[in-house]
């Protein structure tokens, strides 16, 4: 199938189709006139890449894990650790975050006066 009916059965952009064929995750054969045609095994292939990215792995540790992931015959417990090592990865970065913004409200709070009535543009006026 061509790319733009891959990207239609899919729901996918033929960019990002275009960008996941650079980036290694996806392959396709040339016709003489030089257009991408996919197997029908892309479309699995490019829901999957789609659900990584959904879970927040880069396209650099997807080309690590998709060879795993999408043959049953090579599933080890490496590819379990490396799932594991980025949702703790995701895991650490939200609970930085939520540290964050705790500071950040904490210094709203302190920085909170009480308005006059009508606000800054009625004390701005008198």
């Amino acid at each position: 199938m061509r790319i733009g009916e891959l990207a239609a059965r899919t729901g996918v952009s033929a960019r990002s189709i275009r960008y996941y064929e650079e980036q290694g995750l996806l392959v396709s054969t040339r016709t003489a006139s030089g257009q991408r045609i996919f197997s029908e095994a892309a479309l699995e292939r490019v829901r999957l890449i789609q659900r990584l990215f959904d879970a927040g792995l880069s396209s650099k540790r997807m080309y690590e894990l998709l060879p795993c992931m999408t043959n049953p015959d090579i599933r080890t417990s490496w590819l379990t650790d490396r799932l594991r090592e980025e949702r703790d990865r995701m895991a650490a970065d939200m609970a930085q975050l939520a540290h964050t913004v705790s500071a950040l409200d904490r210094i709203v709070d302190d920085m909170t006066v009480d308005e006059p009535a009508g606000g800054p543009a009625a004390r701005a006026a008198a």
